[in-house]
């Protein structure tokens, strides 16, 4: 028997982060650079104007992304820190207070009142800023905000899902441009949907159905207002 018990279990939630921005960027660049080539595509353009849209998408999408990524991340950070900051102060200032409220959260949590204490007692002694910013707060390392992190993984993962149905506009020129385009990309978002729920731990299908429906209606949505004003102008 070995003398050390070893956790061998796999979970997900470590994948949280950069999985959420990676798939909302992919899904972002396939489903906004269809849509603008196949509205400029709509409205009759050269293709020389539908790839250089197209060119600029994902250039302006990539850059918004990371920058909204990091914005909003980082926003969550600032406020985990004054969290943090907030209890090491009570922790300072009254121990025995602190030492209470999480013995109280594991009576919550059903165990004992003796209990309680005891695993406050050595929880604290061990790392007391952690055990609070866990088990009070909801904070932790696997799931702690990480703005660079997301921003590189949004602004990468944008221009990749940007990148295919580009390289689908620059290939395929002429009459069945938009057929090829809209073809193409929906069988990229599925993939992309059900790659997402596999890495997730979710069913594969109902990934793919759901990446696939709005990305249909917003190119559905974007064509139409293209050919509309193409039609006008």
């Amino acid at each position: 028997m070995p003398s050390r018990w070893r956790h061998t279990e796999r979970h997900r939630t470590d994948r949280i982060g950069w999985l959420r921005a990676a798939v909302l960027g992919a899904n972002d660049g396939i489903v906004s650079t269809a849509s603008l080539v196949l509205g400029v595509a709509a409205a009759s353009a050269d293709h020389s104007s539908i790839l250089l849209t197209g060119v600029a998408g994902l250039v302006a999408g990539a850059m918004s992304m990371a920058a909204g990524e990091y914005v909003s991340v980082h926003s969550q950070a600032d406020t985990e820190g004054a969290d943090l900051a907030r209890e090491q102060a009570e922790l300072d200032a009254d121990p025995a207070a602190e030492h209470r409220e999480l013995s109280a959260i594991y009576a919550g949590r059903g165990l004992d009142a003796e209990l309680s204490r005891q695993v406050a007692t050595q929880l604290m002694a061990h790392d007391a800023l952690g055990a609070h910013a866990r088990d009070e707060l909801g904070i932790s390392d696997t799931l702690s905000a990480r703005p660079v992190q997301a921003a590189l993984a949004s602004a990468a993962s944008f221009a990749a899902g940007a990148a295919l149905p580009l390289a689908v506009t620059a290939l395929v020129p002429g009459p069945g441009l938009i057929g090829w385009v809209a073809a193409t990309s929906l069988l990229f978002l599925a993939l992309l949907g059900a790659l997402a729920a596999r890495a997730g731990g979710a069913r594969m299908g109902l990934g793919a159905w759901r990446v696939c429906f709005w990305g249909a209606l917003a190119m559905a949505i974007t064509a139409g207002v293209g050919a509309l004003f193409g039609a006008v102008v």
